[in-house]
């Protein structure tokens, strides 16, 4: 007896509650996370830098009845940024838009488009300027690599990273910045769990290393990126790579506040919004079709090499 089969009594069609895109969280990226962002209006200016050595030495002395007093004074002077521009634009025809299909919204997916290549290049200028060798006063490889287990102590070797920073600046690291793989080395070692296996929780957390490295945050960069050109066969790599910065950040950028790093963010992208990333949407129309643009200004400086300590390797 003929009956309909199920592929006649059903067409199908697009699911409007589900869809799948590969865009990193935003959390994955650290370059905004570690180091202040100082806004500036201008693309390139200066700012003042003191002499640390003024500030250290011991020159004050007794003072006989009737006499002067020991003086003295500091030397200043001044460092600058400048600004690159970066930018991104995706172009959204009108035909596409028109026959767009629920839940696709060209519109609202070119902006988290653009704005998520947008965070990939600060992530990769981040890595570029800061989380690499000659960079930082100390540059570090564990002589037993992290994953090493029997024989590795990545509490000593952070331990005097810590003291490398207090002894040359009187400032105490604050922060730990650690790639994936470290971070992965880091809560399984042995060395780290027996520390932490009376606590409540059965799995190390990035806030129980903080407490048991005594610094004020530990930040796992998780980002990754293709490294392969369109087209070509999908290759990935974590952009931190291997490695981890120890580091003393400034919680916010300020007078006489030192910090390893400040990241100036030019406003000058945002038509005057005090945005530190610009985005707009405008019509092309020989296109037929409208941009979604976004563009981002800032210059990542090192501004205390001494602030910083570098394993360069920490795991293999």
């Amino acid at each position: 007896m003929p009956q309909p089969t199920s592929s006649q009594v059903h067409v199908d069609a697009i699911l409007t509650n589900i869809s799948v895109a590969y865009m990193q969280q935003a959390a994955n990226f650290v370059a905004p996370q570690i180091f202040p962002i100082v806004p500036v209006d201008k693309k390139s200016d200066k700012y003042f830098t003191y002499t640390k050595n003024d500030w250290f030495r011991d020159e004050a002395q007794l003072r006989a009845d009737g006499t002067e007093s020991a003086g003295g004074g500091y030397n200043i002077s001044t460092s600058s940024y400048s600004a690159d521009v970066w930018a991104f634009h995706k172009d959204v025809g009108d035909q596409v838009r028109a026959n767009a299909d629920a839940p696709i919204n060209p519109d609202r997916e070119a902006a988290e488009f653009v704005t998520n290549r947008l965070l990939m290049k600060m992530e990769t200028t981040f890595m570029t300027k800061y989380f690499t060798t000659s960079i930082w006063d100390t540059d570090s490889t564990p002589t037993n690599l992290w994953d090493v287990y029997t024989s590795s102590d990545p509490i000593d070797d952070i331990e005097t990273g810590k003291q490398t920073i207090l002894s040359k600046t009187g400032y105490e690291a604050n922060t730990l910045v650690l790639g994936y793989k470290v971070f992965k080395a880091l809560k399984n070692h042995p060395d780290i769990v027996d520390r932490v296996k009376y606590t409540s929780s059965s799995t190390v957390t990035t806030d129980m290393l903080a407490r048991m490295f005594e610094v004020d945050r530990v930040v796992i960069a998780k980002s990754v990126k293709a490294t392969n050109n369109e087209g070509a066969t999908g290759v990935y790599a974590f952009n931190a790579g291997n490695h981890a910065l120890l580091t003393h950040a400034a919680k916010t950028p300020g007078l006489l506040q030192p910090s390893g790093g400040y990241v100036f963010s030019w406003t000058g992208v945002s038509q005057g919004l005090g945005a530190t990333i610009g985005t707009s949407r405008f019509r092309m129309e020989h296109l037929k079709a409208d941009r979604i643009e976004g563009e981002m200004g800032f210059d990542m400086k090192v501004v205390a090499s001494d602030l910083g300590y570098f394993f360069n390797g920490a795991v293999s």
